[in-house]
């Protein structure tokens, strides 16, 4: 494909991306930078962890944004004696039958993980499995999961009794960290006059405008989407002010424990993609950059004690990185 025609493909994914979001506002009133991200994260073929209080809308917007997309969507309430068959599947045995497979919910497009940290590390632990490896085992056998594989897992952060907190390596996992906040008055306004008391979802007719198909070959048009070496070595330069804070001259150094593993390079490398393709663009800018640096680095970069004591907000760290860091050096 030459770069005229790659452009018009870019140019169209633009139209549909604002399309999509146009969509989705029928039935999701605001939450409109958790929406982008979601999409961004699906472009990106990675997953999202996404921290808010009950009750702000986090199932209603995975399963618009399924339908939407023409995508399968299952939904799994993470609790404190599920067990990971409950999630991946099982063998079972009937006379007639003999030995045969009960695929688990993890078997769609869409999972909705809700409340993740509920659930013992061992059924965290076979979701991030799948998550990681896009397959799941089921006795003696693997079975690949659907493509395209998405998940949004959700936790509260206001409860912390009965929850299992997820380990930093699962955590790493995560494309992006999203923060789910309340709702604007006005929006809230909104909400009451098409809330899901009063309609039923199907009374919204959101109409399904991709399908996998169409969502695997963004994906790999990500991939194409240009990026200049300088901008490869500013996405290194910002990860490494997360491990060694003091040669950036950060006054937040010493609030930092553990900066962030290889995996946040990879993540700012394809999101950054995704997110300039999602804006009709052939190429990668720094702003690009930045418009997905807090998503992917808050959930890997690590506080020390000194830093939680003091409730250290780390976007706090990544504002001042990415106004420290250069963008291009002289």
């Amino acid at each position: 494909m030459d770069d005229e025609a790659f452009l018009k493909v870019v140019t169209y994914y633009k139209k549909l991306f604002i399309k999509i979001k146009e969509e989705l506002s029928q039935i999701v009133v605001g939450q409109q930078e958790v929406m982008d991200y979601l999409i961004l994260a699906l472009v990106s073929g990675g997953h999202c962890l996404v921290e808010g209080v009950p009750g702000i809308g986090k199932t209603l917007m995975i399963k618009a944004m399924s339908r939407v997309l023409g995508l399968d969507y299952a939904r799994i309430q993470f609790t404190p004696d599920l067990l990971p068959t409950d999630i991946i599947g099982i063998t079972a045995y009937e006379e007639d039958k003999g030995f045969y497979v009960v695929k688990g919910p993890i078997f769609a497009n869409f999972i909705l993980a809700d409340e993740i940290n509920r659930a013992p590390p061992k059924v965290q632990s076979a979701l991030l499995e799948s998550m990681q490896e896009k397959q799941a085992t089921i006795g003696k056998e693997t079975f690949l999961l659907p493509a395209p594989f998405f998940v949004m897992a959700t936790q509260n952060p206001l409860e912390n009794l009965g929850t299992y907190t997820l380990p930093e390596a699962q955590l790493d996992r995560f494309l992006f960290k999203l923060k789910m906040t309340y709702p604007k008055i006005e929006e809230e306004a909104k909400i009451l006059e098409q809330n899901m008391t009063i309609f039923k979802f199907d009374d919204f007719k959101i109409e399904a405008l991709l399908n996998p198909k169409a969502i695997k070959n963004m994906q790999s048009d990500v991939k194409k989407i240009f990026m200049d070496k300088k901008v490869e070595e500013y996405i290194v330069k910002i990860v490494d002010a997360t491990r060694n804070p003091k040669n950036y001259s950060l006054s937040l150094a010493k609030y930092i424990d553990f900066g962030c593993s290889p995996r946040a390079t990879i993540a700012l490398f394809i999101s950054s993609k995704a997110s300039a393709l999602l804006n009709g663009r052939t190429y990668v800018t720094p702003q690009d950059v930045k418009t997905v640096a807090h998503s992917c680095l808050r959930h890997r970069l690590i506080l020390n004690y000194e830093g939680q004591a003091d409730d250290i907000d780390v976007d706090t760290i990544i504002d001042e990185i990415l106004n420290k860091v250069p963008i291009i050096n002289k």
